[in-house]
C-alpha cells in the first residue's frame, strides 16, 4: 500500500514543483530575461535592458487589482520618481496571468495608468515568465539592479506597506542612494507585504 501512495505522490509533488515559483534570486545575482520582449503601455515592446539607465533598473511587479498595490500608489509614484532623477530606469511589470480577463488586461493597465499619470514603463509579464525568473511572489514586489546588472535590493519599498504616514525606513530610497554611492546596501533583502501572483496553471 505504501508503494502505491508513494508512486502517486512523487509525480503530483513534481507537477507541484513545475507549476510553483522558484526561489527568490540572491543579492548579487545576475538579471535574468533582460532580453524577453514584453508589450508596454504604449503599445510597444520594452525589455529590461532597454528599459535600464545607467546607474541601473529597478524592476517592480505590479498589477491594476490588489488593494496593497492600489493602497500604495502614492509611494509607488514617489519612489519611480526618485529612481528616475537618480538616473535608474523603472520598469513595472504585470505577472497576473490569470488575472487577464478581471481587471490586469493589457487595456486596463493602459486606463491604470493612465489615471495614475505613470511617466514610466507598465508592461505585461505574458505567462509570469519574468515573475517566475525572479521567483516574485506577490505584488507589489522590488528587485533593484546596479549598473553592471546585479541585484543589489530585494523587497518593499518600506517598512509599513500598511501605513505610508508611520513608515520609519524607506528602504527601497536608501538601496538606491547606497548604490549610487558606490556604498553596500545596507538592508539588502525585506519582506513584501502584498497580494499573491496570480498565475495560471
Amino acid at each position: 500500500m505504501e508503494k502505491i501512495i508513494l508512486a502517486l505522490l512523487v509525480p503530483a509533488l513534481i507537477a507541484l514543483k513545475a507549476i510553483a515559483p522558484s526561489d527568490p534570486l540572491a543579492i548579487g545575482s545576475v538579471m535574468p530575461k533582460a532580453d524577453v520582449s514584453m508589450q508596454d503601455i504604449s503599445g510597444k515592446s520594452v525589455t529590461l535592458a532597454g528599459a535600464k539607465k545607467e546607474n541601473g533598473l529597478l524592476v517592480m511587479f505590479s498589477c491594476n487589482t490588489c488593494p496593497v498595490v492600489i493602497k500604495n500608489q502614492d509611494r509607488t509614484r514617489a519612489i519611480a520618481r526618485f529612481a528616475l532623477d537618480q538616473n535608474v530606469g523603472v520598469i513595472l511589470l504585470n505577472p497576473n496571468e490569470d488575472y487577464r480577463d478581471n481587471g490586469d488586461s493589457h487595456a486596463d493597465m493602459v486606463k491604470f495608468a493612465q489615471a495614475q499619470q505613470y511617466n514610466w514603463y507598465y508592461a505585461v509579464d505574458k505567462n509570469h515568465v519574468l515573475a517566475d525568473a525572479f521567483g516574485a511572489k506577490r505584488t507589489p514586489e522590488c528587485f533593484l539592479f546596479d549598473k553592471n546588472n546585479k541585484l543589489v535590493y530585494h523587497g518593499a519599498i518600506d517598512d509599513n506597506p500598511q501605513d505610508e504616514d508611520n513608515a520609519k525606513r524607506q528602504h527601497l530610497k536608501e538601496a538606491i542612494t547606497e548604490m549610487n554611492a558606490g556604498k553596500p546596501v545596507n538592508v539588502a533583502v525585506t519582506k513584501s507585504v502584498g497580494c499573491g501572483i496570480k498565475r495560471k496553471g
